[in-house]
């Protein structure tokens, strides 16, 4: 269950529905089978000494928790609800992390960037997808599969180059961390934009880019 729980300051005041009392496994298991996205359960955090590490063993994991657990893990990728309840009855505090390149792609910009780029798409009545906000900050805009090929030449045609800008694109063979997954310490991935019925049909990246560029470049 979703509540809007707070109001996280930013522009326009964009509000940030929080989760309670949602499990990682009943999460996982709505996202196989109200979206169709594919799961794969990732690391998790283990209690060591008074603190959470992450079950990889690196005590300097640059994403403790919320990263593939083994080198093959897109061959865990499940679009079965049945499956995924399985796979974390097996391993309940496995992270939910959500293949990018397949059903969609993101488009990661920094959360001031984020929180702009939404004022600006609702102020334009943009169609929007779900976006997800993490702990590192960053925001995920969800897109078409397909946006990893075509935003180098959309930022182009928008006069901006690809690498003056803080935006990149996970696409085939990445993946993100889905709500309610947990990165170390720092906190948990939300969703800023959740997934409802109106936005289960994805947005193409070249909708969203004037406005995600126009964000990024200001925040630089």
């Amino acid at each position: 269950m979703f509540i809007v729980e707070e109001t996280i300051a930013g522009t326009d005041a964009v509000q940030i529905p929080k989760q309670r009392g949602e499990s990682l496994l009943d999460a996982a298991v709505r996202y196989a089978e109200e979206r169709h996205w594919d799961v794969v359960p990732g690391t998790w955090l283990d209690a060591v000494d008074g603190s959470h590490r992450c079950s990889c063993g690196d005590a300097a994991c640059p994403a403790p928790g919320a990263h593939p657990a083994r080198p093959d893990w897109m061959s865990e990728a499940t679009g079965s609800a049945t499956v995924a309840r399985r796979m974390w009855q097996e391993r309940p505090t496995a992270s939910i992390l959500l293949p990018t390149g397949l059903t969609f792609d993101t488009v990661s910009v920094p959360e001031t960037a984020g929180f702009l780029a939404l004022a600006r798409m609702r102020r334009m009545e943009l169609t929007l997808g779900p976006v997800t906000l993490t702990p590192d900050r960053r925001m995920e805009f969800f897109v078409l599969p397909g946006a990893a090929a075509k935003v180098p030449d959309l930022l182009r045609r928008l006069g901006w180059a690809p690498s003056s800008l803080d935006l990149t694109v996970r696409g085939e063979g990445d993946f993100v961390a889905a709500p309610p997954t947990r990165v170390g310490s720092r906190g948990a991935v939300q969703w800023a934009c959740r997934p409802t019925v109106a936005n289960r049909w994805l947005p193409d990246a070249e909708e969203l880019m004037s406005p995600l560029a126009y964000a990024c470049g200001r925040d630089r």
